[in-house]
């Protein structure tokens, strides 16, 4: 009897249902697409690859994780796409000097700390307000939206999905010294327009 119910169970967590993952998953999908591409049309459509990609290797689904993860892994190697397509042909020479100037003037060279003078302001939102805090991240959507696309997906692998910096420097094919660079221009960019927009 405990046999037949362990092998029922593996059935169904070995099992997908393509019929049911558009009322399961695309909203979730979708939202999670737009928290990192910002453009809706272009989600839509990375969510409904996703679906063909899905029902394509069907077969590969080997149940260690959950249809919802499954999905998502395969959503998230889609948008690493759409990051590196954006990505390609940007000059990434010109990112490194204005970065390493940036970062002379606005960090510590020997711990890499703000400066005095340029430490960002607080915003006087330490509270856990839930209206102030979906008025922030609305004005911080804006702002990321107006950083170059590079910058833009480095900034989201790394402090929206919390890739690893080599997992970034590998999809995006950055060296290192390119994407720290990147990194402190795109916060130093976020901190002037938070300041401008929300203070």
């Amino acid at each position: 009897m405990r046999q037949a119910e362990n092998m029922e169970s593996t059935r169904n967590l070995n099992s997908t249902d393509p019929t049911t993952w558009v009322d399961h998953y695309a909203d979730y999908l979708f939202s999670y697409t737009m928290s990192r591409i910002g453009d809706e049309d272009l989600a839509r459509d990375l969510v409904q690859e996703t679906f063909l990609a899905a029902l394509e290797r069907r077969d590969q689904f080997e149940g260690r994780s959950t249809e919802k993860t499954w999905l998502t892994s395969i959503l998230k190697n889609k948008i690493v796409d759409v990051y590196r397509r954006r990505a390609s042909g940007l000059s990434k020479n010109n990112d490194v000097a204005a970065g390493e100037l940036a970062q002379a003037n606005y960090f510590e060279p020997e711990t890499g700390h703000w400066n005095p003078e340029y430490q960002p302001m607080e915003f006087g939102i330490e509270a856990n307000d839930v209206i102030i805090g979906k008025e922030l991240t609305l004005v911080l959507q804006k702002c990321m939206k107006k950083l170059p696309e590079l910058w833009l997906a480095v900034f989201t692998m790394k402090h929206v999905d919390e890739e690893p910096a080599a997992v970034i420097c590998s999809d995006l094919r950055l060296t290192p010294s390119n994407f720290w660079v990147i990194i402190h221009r795109a916060k130093l960019n976020l901190r002037a327009c938070l300041q401008k927009s929300w203070l």
